[in-house]
């Protein structure tokens, strides 16, 4: 008799209202795989890029949505080797390359995408920054190869990727200027921001250049506006700008300060990560995870039944600085 279990997921491609939470078949783990039963998953904007078919991947249809998760080991593969039944762990790269995703009472994840979670870490914090902690570290560490004194502009530092990113660059030791409403300037403060000036300010252009006098080692974007024409002004020679956010962004780039300052535009999604980019990441987040240096601004808890209109509050931005958990 076929087991089933219960999960979100979608049978075309489309808006929100295709997901679907309902009895779906049980995965079937290979030599390489872990089963997990999933305690907790959550929403982030690629999600919608798939579910809507905005980022184009293989998908299984049915295929189950979602890519983070924590939960514990039901079974290891032979080809999985240091997972036992048991073991907590978390993943952030399910639910495309052809993998089915997270959203669901269990799931079968390739050993070499899944990771221990450090001892005394709650599941459901660690499931809301698993994804803007991954992306941080792929933009500082991996592509700009942020250096300690170098200074790093964060543009919508309050967010939940531009959190992880002030976070990510202080520990990498980086002065750290950013951006955000008044509101949350103590928030962004409170991750270790040297400076961080009010993007409505009418004279934020003057009152960035003063605070990086040198220059801005790395500029990264997290709201997706993408300046570039501010961006290349505020940069010091072999300065790199970073994108990771604003899909549908089309900006002016002012190619001659641009090359007479020897400059870099790095570009990346991390659906395109290598399991060993990806494993790299996960060192660092679990050593912050450990130290409490990682953690959700705000969060709430939705049932798995209400991942449909979670997606739709996604794509209407009703979810800046929240991080949703949501549980099977």
């Amino acid at each position: 008799m076929l087991r089933t279990m219960r999960a979100a997921f979608i049978e075309r491609l489309g808006a929100p209202d295709e997901i679907r939470c309902a009895d779906f078949p049980d995965p079937r783990p290979g030599p390489t795989d872990v089963l997990v039963e999933v305690t907790a998953t959550t929403v982030n904007p690629v999600d919608t890029f798939v579910r809507s078919g905005v980022f184009r991947t293989p998908l299984p249809l049915p295929f189950v949505v979602g890519r983070d998760l924590v939960g514990t080991v039901l079974e290891a593969g032979p080809g999985a080797p240091g997972f036992a039944p048991g073991d907590r762990v978390w993943c952030n790269s399910l639910g495309h390359g052809g993998r089915q995703g997270a959203a669901a009472e269990r799931a079968a994840v390739p050993g070499d995408r899944l990771y221990h979670l450090p001892p005394g870490v709650d599941a459901e914090t660690a499931v809301t920054v698993l994804h803007p902690a991954g992306t941080a570290y792929l933009a500082l560490g991996t592509h700009a190869r942020v250096r300690p004194g170098e200074t790093v502009l964060v543009a919508g530092a309050a967010g939940n990727v531009g959190g992880a990113l002030v976070a990510l660059a202080v520990d990498a030791g980086a002065r750290v200027v950013g951006t955000a409403s008044a509101g949350d300037a103590a928030y962004v403060r409170s991750l270790g921001a040297a400076e961080v000036l009010d993007y409505r300010d009418p004279e934020l252009a003057g009152r960035l250049r003063a605070a990086c006098p040198a220059g801005v080692d790395v500029y990264v974007d997290s709201f997706g506006t993408n300046d570039l024409t501010g961006a290349v002004e505020l940069l010091a020679p072999r300065g790199r700008i970073v994108l990771l956010a604003g899909v549908t962004a089309r900006p002016v780039f002012p190619v001659g300060p641009f090359y007479m300052k020897d400059a870099s535009v790095l570009g990346f999604v991390i659906s395109h990560a290598t399991t060993a980019q990806l494993a790299a990441a996960a060192h660092t987040i679990n050593r912050l995870l450990a130290s409490g240096g990682l953690r959700p601004r705000r969060t709430e808890h939705v049932p798995l039944g209400a991942l449909a209109e979670a997606h739709h509050r996604m794509e209407r931005g009703e979810l800046r600085g929240m991080r949703l958990v949501v549980h099977p």
